[in-house]
């Protein structure tokens, strides 16, 4: 009999703990022949009742097991707190708003025991407003160009792992993590499993902009030296732009015996330049910040209580 661990994290989700738990026991007690189970709820100290809802059913049944986090260090932290001390046969991770369906987790066991390593979640329709919707496909589009790790797209954290794969992801230590890109660099044996995402029943994302821009921003430079290449670009830029100006004048100057204020022009250049080094100032800086981060010994979470882990 092979171990299947499922790992939630949990953030204001406290009207759809129980649903997630009912669909997710069905599921998996169609299986139970084959495959033992447990539930690990990651609750990422969340402000309302949701670690009381967990800690319900956690009180009626074993396998239902819950890490609380001592504040809220956020998804991709959460989600990590578990992978470290995961060890059963296979991980799956999924969100706790019901917009991964746990019907899918039947087809990525069958994936899996088709010998694939990974198995990811791979939404064919979303059903997003507007901004976020195509502002998501032209990151992934960017991303995809600049980055220098092959990404899948259109899949977020629902994804099947096997304990070879978590063994090595275990080894990757960085802080500034974007766990999706980690294991797309790891990569090994991956398939996928399609799906339409259905909609978020019970109120909006806590995925604000402010947090997706922050995630964006980590993606782009812990995966990508696009920015620092894009500096030697401009860099590359001013020196062509400047030689064909100095030569623009000084044909027009002894030529043409033209007479005008040229200064006007040097002076928007300028400008604009100036402009552009504070912008990859700003990048240099947003990498210096991730080594320093890197250089720091604080862990990546505390866990401040345990249900039903022996």
């Amino acid at each position: 009999m092979k171990n299947i661990s499922i790992i939630i994290p949990a953030f204001r989700e406290w009207k759809n703990i129980s649903r997630i738990h009912i669909a997710l026991k069905k599921i998996l007690s169609s299986i139970s022949e084959f495959y033992d189970n447990e539930i690990i709820f990651v609750n990422d100290w969340s402000n309302d009742t949701t670690w009381k809802e967990i800690q319900k059913l956690a009180s009626k049944d074993e396998k239902i097991k819950w890490i609380n986090l001592s504040r809220n260090f956020g998804h991709q932290q959460a989600l990590t707190a578990w992978y470290m001390k995961a060890s059963w046969d296979l991980i799956i991770s999924m969100d706790a708003d019901m917009q991964d369906p746990p019907i899918l987790i039947l087809k990525m066991i069958k994936q899996w025991e088709n010998w694939y390593e990974v198995v990811y979640a791979r939404r064919i329709k979303r059903n997003d407003k507007f901004l976020k919707k195509y502002t998501a496909i032209l990151y992934y589009k960017i991303l995809s160009k600049v980055s220098d790790t092959q990404i899948p797209r259109d899949v977020w954290d629902f994804r099947l792992i096997d304990k070879k794969v978590l063994k090595t992801f275990k080894k990757l230590k960085e802080k500034d993590r974007y766990i999706r890109w980690m294991f797309a660099w790891i990569w090994f044996k991956t398939c996928f499993v399609d799906f339409i995402r259905p909609e978020r029943i019970h109120w909006e994302t806590w995925y604000t902009w402010k947090k997706m821009i922050k995630l964006a921003m980590d993606w782009i430079l812990n995966f990508s030296t696009f920015p620092l290449k894009l500096w030697a670009l401009i860099w590359f830029f001013i020196i062509v732009l400047s030689s064909i100006f100095f030569l623009y004048v000084t044909y027009d100057f002894f030529i043409n015996w033209a007479d005008y204020p040229l200064y006007k022009w040097i002076n928007i250049v300028l400008l604009w330049f100036m402009w552009l080094q504070f912008i990859f100032m700003w990048i240099l800086w947003e990498y210096i910040w991730r080594i320093y981060n890197e250089t720091r010994e604080r862990p990546l979470y505390i866990i401040s209580e345990k249900i039903n882990f022996k």
